[in-house]
């Protein structure tokens, strides 16, 4: 009788944690569903309450982050610096050594290629036949990138700018979320863990938002510097090309007349 007792005993305990367990997770699941909507509703604007003052002068970066790539991708384009159309003329108009028309034909464009050869064809020399002058137009073309360059380069400047002050700013951030996280550990005594919480939770909320605003900017500046490098060397090869051809024209004769007789027709 006894043993049957103990036997049905162990039994109803077994039965009962092998409950509680298997129930646990489903009360836990539970729970965590009931959460799961409160925490839902946490909105951005949410968000940037919780990482303090600093995340308002980040919102700022943000902003012109955005506004400066549109700004340079809108800029920095080939129909602007070398349009391929005035490249060719002017490329046809040296071929054939009229330098005038193709003077006149850069100064009608306001592209960077146009501005350039419009201060650059000028310098060419017709009293120097075996280079025109093409010093002097080098000359001239590199006084020419010496002062338009750096109107380009500050807008994509800039990037690097925000890319270094919205870490500081972060993490400016992040210090005054720490100094308000100890001052409420000091005056409750670790009383009050939500509000050491919010304090932590604004410090790690400016370092984050800091590094994203910082990051991309770090990105566009690499990628705008390399476009303008690469347009600007572009409008210079198109000149290098243009006086070449011009060089090539005026010297056709003198070249024709240093090849043996038979060999030219040939």
């Amino acid at each position: 009788m006894k043993s049957t007792f103990r036997s049905h005993l162990r039994l109803s305990v077994i039965g009962a944690i092998a409950f509680s367990a298997a129930s646990a997770p489903l009360l836990y699941a539970q729970d965590a569903a009931e959460a799961a909507p409160e925490e839902a509703q946490q909105t951005l604007w949410d968000l940037i309450v919780a990482g303090g003052w600093a995340m308002y002068p980040l919102g700022i970066f943000s902003v012109c982050m955005i506004t400066l790539a549109v700004y340079n991708a809108m800029q920095l384009t080939r129909k602007k610096f070398v349009p391929p159309m005035l490249k060719q003329s002017v490329l046809t108009h040296m071929g054939e050594v009229r330098v005038r028309s193709a003077i006149e034909e850069a100064a009608e464009s306001p592209s960077y290629l146009g501005r350039m050869m419009a201060t650059s064809l000028p310098h060419v020399d017709a009293t120097e036949p075996e280079t025109l002058g093409r010093e002097k137009v080098e000359d001239a073309m590199a006084d020419f990138a010496i002062k338009e360059n750096p109107t380009y380069m500050a807008w994509v400047g800039y990037f690097s700018v925000l890319a270094q002050a919205s870490p500081m700013v972060g993490l400016l951030g992040t210090v005054s979320g720490m100094i308000k996280a100890f001052q409420t550990l000091g005056l409750s005594g670790g009383s009050d863990p939500a509000k050491l919480a919010a304090n932590i939770s604004e410090a790690l909320m400016t370092t984050a938002t800091g590094l994203v605003v910082a990051i991309p900017c770090l990105f566009c500046f690499y990628i705008f510097k390399n476009k303008f490098n690469q347009l600007a060397t572009e409008a210079q090869e198109a000149l290098a090309q243009s006086m070449d051809a011009a060089i090539a024209t005026v010297n056709a004769d003198q070249q024709l007349a240093k090849v043996p007789e038979g060999i030219a027709e040939a």
